[in-house]
Formats: structure tokens, C-alpha cells, sequence
């Protein structure tokens, strides 16, 4: 297995559609041009940013073939394959494999409830099937179900290719368990990533390495500049960026993932404003106070 390590900014990005609802690749193409002018380390595709369970199969590859092309092997293109079904998520992971991806993000299976066993055994089946690097997703407030830092680390210790988490659950707490355990008893090159854009800054202050992040679709530059200097041990200049960007964050959830943040791209003249049901328009009184975020950051007028 090739062996990358994930770091820095990482924008989960979001699908275009036209306003029939079709895929609109060109905008895509454009979008992640945006994107890599902004520093970016890596892009996920597909995931829960990406609308990826309303895609077709075809639409899944197709995007994920646009974006490996575009990207020309500058970064990692990560892909979402996950699923509450392990052969499902096996037969997306090949098929990420077969597009040209570098690497894939798997949520922890939603609504099934798995055990502890049953979480090894679903990644074991995916690193099996598939020889690429995995990051784990573990989002509670998706899943309906949060796996615990001791399960975290087993899982990387039994399932080597998954070299990474995105951490989601929102606990701190947590993220410094998993890698408190790691970094003693390893394994220690396993990577903790934020889940979270508002809480990128202090996980990497006690030991994270990045953020798989929705506001960068907005502001890959900053986010990625704030990301850095973090990193880097300039924490001054990262608070700085961090306050700057704290409303768009909080804003960009303030309807479900992806609603503000595709309308703030709309808004920006980047994208149409198409989102595929269930999701739907933001509410007016939602869209007024996003649009207030994007004008104090200069991104529209």
C-alpha cells in the first residue's frame, strides 16, 4: 500500500449540480481549481459535503474521475466510500480505487449499530478488498452512534490501513484519548484529524494534524493559511484566522451540511443553487444571516 500521510487542510468538497439537478461538471472542474489555488493538502470527494448518497453510481465516478484529472496528482484525492452495508462499502471503495483515488474516508456504518467486533470486522473486510489507505469518520450526529477511543485505536491496530481518523464526535476529550493512547503504545504514525472546522485550532494544539473541512470550500486560502500556521507553532496568527472564520463556521451549520454551505457558493457566484431532495433552499431568515457572514469576510457585497 502506498503510504501517505494526511495532513493540513483538507476541504470536503461539494458537487455542483445544474439547476435541473444534473451533475455540472464544468463548475466542478472550476470549483476545484479554486480550491488548489487556496493551499489545500489534500480534497475529499463524495462525502457527506458532496451529496454523496444522492449520486448514481455513474455520477460517483464521474466525479470522481473530474476531480483525480483536474488534481493531476498535485494532492491526494480522497474518496467517499462509505456505507451501512460492508459490501456496498467494499464494491465503492474499488470502485474509488478504479477512478484514481489516493486514498478513501469511510463513515462508522449508520442505523445498523454495530458493535465494537462488528466495526473491525467491517473495515478488515474493506482493507481486504481494496489496497488503499483509509480514514475513519466518526460523526455521532450522522451515525446515531459514537465509537469510543479504545475501539478508534483497535481498529488502527488491527486494520493497518487505516491510517487516520476524522473525528467528529465533538469531545476533545476524546480526541486527546486516541492520541494520548497512540502516541505511548501506538501505532504511532496514526493521524487524528478534525472533524469540525471550530475545533481544527485546538486539536492541533494538543496533537492533531489537520481538518477535513467545509468552510475551506468557501475560503480555502484562509482556512488553509490558519491550518498552517497552526501547525507550524504560530499560534497567534492562527487565532487570528480561527476568529476571522468562526461565524462562517458556525453559520455553514446552521441547516443541515450541505444546504448553507452550497447557498454561500451560490451566493459567491461559484456554483448554482441546486441541492437533490431531501435536502432543500435555506430558509430565508438562515440565508440573511449567512449572507451577513460572507459580506463581513468580503466574499460577496
Amino acid at each position: 500500500m502506498k503510504k501517505i500521510k494526511f495532513f493540513g487542510s483538507i476541504p470536503a468538497i461539494v458537487t455542483p449540480f445544474k439547476k435541473n439537478g444534473d451533475l455540472d461538471l464544468p463548475a466542478l472542474e472550476k470549483f476545484v481549481d479554486f480550491q488548489l489555488s487556496g493551499g489545500i493538502d489534500a480534497i475529499v470527494v463524495a462525502g457527506t459535503t458532496g451529496e454523496a448518497t444522492t449520486l448514481s453510481e455513474e455520477e460517483y465516478v464521474a466525479v470522481l474521475k473530474t476531480v483525480v484529472k483536474k488534481v493531476g496528482g498535485k494532492i491526494p484525492v480522497i474518496a467517499g466510500a462509505g456505507s451501512n452495508d460492508t459490501k456496498k462499502a467494499v464494491h465503492y471503495s474499488q470502485l474509488a480505487k478504479k477512478a484514481g483515488a489516493d486514498g478513501l474516508l469511510h463513515v462508522t456504518p449508520f442505523y445498523n449499530k454495530p458493535t465494537p467486533n462488528g466495526l473491525v470486522l467491517h473495515f478488515k473486510e474493506i482493507a481486504k478488498s481494496v489496497d488503499l489507505p483509509i480514514i475513519l469518520y466518526n460523526v455521532p450526529g450522522r451515525t446515531g452512534s459514537n465509537v469510543s477511543p479504545a475501539t478508534i485505536v483497535r481498529i488502527a491496530r488491527e486494520v493497518p490501513s487505516v491510517v487516520a481518523v476524522k473525528e467528529a464526535s465533538g469531545s476533545i476529550n476524546q480526541m486527546m484519548e486516541i492520541i494520548n493512547e497512540v502516541q505511548k503504545n501506538g501505532p504511532k504514525d496514526f493521524t487524528v484529524l478534525a472533524g469540525d472546522d471550530y475545533i481544527a485550532l485546538p486539536l492541533i494544539a494538543v496533537g492533531g494534524k489537520g481538518c477535513i473541512s467545509v468552510v475551506c470550500n468557501e475560503t480555502p486560502k484562509l482556512f488553509s493559511d490558519m491550518i498552517h500556521f497552526a501547525l507550524a507553532g504560530d499560534m497567534e496568527k492562527a487565532k487570528k484566522l480561527h476568529y476571522m472564520l468562526l461565524d462562517l463556521m458556525n453559520v455553514n451549520f446552521i441547516e443541515s451540511n450541505p444546504i448553507p454551505v452550497k447557498t454561500a457558493l451560490a451566493s459567491m457566484g461559484i456554483i448554482e443553487e441546486s441541492l437533490r431532495l431531501p435536502l432543500t433552499f435555506i430558509e430565508d431568515k438562515n440565508r440573511i444571516l449567512l449572507k451577513k457572514s460572507l459580506k463581513e469576510l468580503k466574499l460577496i457585497k
